[in-house]
Order: structure tokens, then sequence, then C-alpha cells
């Protein structure tokens, strides 16, 4: 069935920082402007609740302890309270939501994707792969199991990865196999080490999500954080720190077209928004007809992918319990039946 056009929403904003309450609050408001606007679709940046966590970057690991517990406690649980009024204002709003978290998990955290459908259903919950350099340091890994694109009605199919997983080339020939059409890139601010680290920047990385979407033939919703005063001055506690932090900002949000073009207009880097743009299906056939990289234009005798989405688990428990004695006598129509003192003194 043909989707008609519509019109998706990408954030660029900064969070309530260590706070999931009020970065739930702040996502509800968010949400209903976009719907408001008419989007069906909004897409918001990594770990945007309770914050992508800068301190990793600033400084020692004991330095940054002081965080992590504010971090644990500000984490999202599936099924939690807060978990359920992200997929209430969904519904409310009658928009499809893609947002990046915290998931914490027991005593664990992870770089999530939560994608809440229309109706307030939980459409997809994933987890990064592998997160980045010092991220590590806070978060676990996802499993194959998080590479996984949904057909979501009056949108298409739909997929979502974290950051840096878009300068991993099998992860992303896995995510195009699935025949993704609308693709969330959920980014953190380009701030840090501005001047210092080229690669961390708003040039490397938006062109990573541009060449995702001509890659895929699919349209690109790169949401970004605003690294505001309030980042600066829970982060930045020394002027080392702050020229780390590069001053702050480093929005970039954007939508591209599966052809790269960028359709939105810019939103300067430190101030918040929201971009829109018209997405139109039917110019995905016109760019995979050029190239379709899992398809015609792939060489499976050649070079092909594997892609393992068990979902792992480090614990597996078996809750059968072992059966009476008497039970499996009473279940057996092989003997006569035998008396439990019997069985007990053998």
């Amino acid at each position: 069935m043909t989707i008609p056009p519509f019109k998706a929403a990408v954030v660029q904003a900064e969070p309530a920082w260590l706070d999931a309450r009020a970065g739930v609050d702040k996502a509800v408001l968010l949400i209903g402007e976009a719907a408001g606007n008419g989007a069906r679709l909004i897409a918001f940046p990594e770990a945007w609740i309770p914050g992508y966590p800068h301190f990793l970057w600033l400084g020692p690991q004991a330095w940054g302890m002081q965080f992590v517990g504010r971090y644990h406690e500000n984490s999202i649980v599936i099924g939690d309270e807060l978990f359920g009024r992200l997929a209430r204002a969904a519904a409310d709003h009658r928009i499809t939501v893609v947002i990046g978290v915290s998931e914490r998990d027991k005593g664990s955290l992870y770089m999530a994707q939560f994608v809440f459908g229309a109706d307030g259903t939980v459409v997809n919950t994933r987890r990064k792969l592998k997160p980045t350099h010092v991220e590590r340091v806070l978060f676990g890994e996802g499993d194959g199991s998080d590479l996984a694109v949904h057909d979501i009605e009056g949108i298409g199919l739909l997929g979502a990865l974290n950051c840096w997983e878009h300068l991993q080339p099998l992860t992303k020939y896995a995510m195009y196999g699935l025949g993704e059409q609308v693709h969330v890139a959920s980014w953190p601010s380009f701030c840090l080490y501005r001047g210092g680290a080229y690669a961390l920047g708003e040039e490397v990385n938006m062109a990573a999500s541009q060449i995702y979407a001509v890659e895929g033939g699919c349209f690109v919703l790169a949401a970004t954080t605003v690294t505001g005063p309030a980042g600066m001055e829970l982060f930045a506690q020394t002027s080392e720190q702050r020229e780390l932090l590069g001053g702050g900002g480093g929005g970039s949000s954007r939508i591209y077209a599966p052809d790269g073009r960028v359709l939105t207009d810019p939103i300067p880097q430190d101030q918040e928004g929201i971009a829109y743009a018209e997405i139109d299906l039917a110019q995905i056939p016109l760019a995979k007809m050029a190239a379709d990289p899992t398809g015609h234009y792939a060489r499976g005798d050649v070079t092909r992918l594997t892609v393992n989405r068990m979902r792992q688990q480090a614990v597996q428990y078996v809750d059968e319990a072992v059966p009476d004695p008497v039970e499996l006598l009473e279940l057996s129509p092989l003997t006569e039946p035998t008396a439990p003192a019997e069985i007990m003194s053998r």
C-alpha cells in the first residue's frame, strides 16, 4: 500500500541534565509541539535522557565518579513510570517517537533508543551495539537483536542507530539489508574537543549521516544535542574542561533525502529548535534504481554478511521444577504403583 507524504521532525535541544523526570517533561512538550505542527514522526538525540555523559571525556575516572550515582538513578527502566509517560505522549499526540535514553537494567546501563508508535505501543527498545571509547566505562553492549527495522503504519520501514554505529560498515550493511526506508540517527552534541579532534565534529558525523542516506537509499533524521549553559556549568568545572567542551553548543540537527540532499533549514548550533521536512517514500525507488547495496548492486558471490540476531543472555534460568517421584509414577502406565516409602528407600 502506498504511504502518502508525511512531515517528520528532528529535535535539537539541551537535555535536562541528570534529571530524568524533568527530561521526560521536556520531551513531552517537544512531542506535543512537533505534533501540533503536523509531524507524524519525531526523532531525539543520543542519550538525551538524562543527557549525554560528557564527564566521561573531561577527566580521569576518579573525577567522573561524582556523576555516576546520579546518572544511574536518572536512567530509565523499561516499563517504569517515566517510560509509560513517553508512551502516553506518543499516543496522546498521535505521533511516532524515537528517543535516545540511558536505559537501566538492574545494575547496568545501556545507550538505548526507544520507539513508540502513534497509538502508544512499544515498537522497539534497542541498545547501542558497542559504546564508543570511554563510553564503555559506563555502558554495556547490545547484541544482534538490536539490529531491527519495523513496519510502522503511515511511516514505512523504520530503523535507528546511535552515534558512531554509523561508522560501522557491517552494522550499516545489516540495516540496509532489512529494507529500511526511514532511519533515525541519534547523536550527541559536536562541541567536545572542538578544534582538537576533527573526527568528533559536525562535518565528519553529518557526512556519516548523509552517506547513510545515500548508501541505504533512505531518509535519515539526524538528531543532535545542544550543550548549553546548564551543561557547561555542570560538567566544565575548570577552564581546561570548558576548553575541552569547546564552549558548548554543538547542535547540527537535519534531515537527509535518499539522494543526500539536506531537506531542513539549519538551526544555529547553539540554539534549540525542531527542524521539519516532508518525507516522500516515492523518492526511494528512484535512488535505489542507481544503487541498492544489498539488492541489484550487491555481489553476494564475492562478499556477504552473516548476522546473528539472537538475543544474548549472560544467565539463563530454567524454571521447570524436577517432578515429585509420586507424580512420575502417576504419569507412567508401564508399572504398578509403588509406595513413596519404597521409592525413597532406593
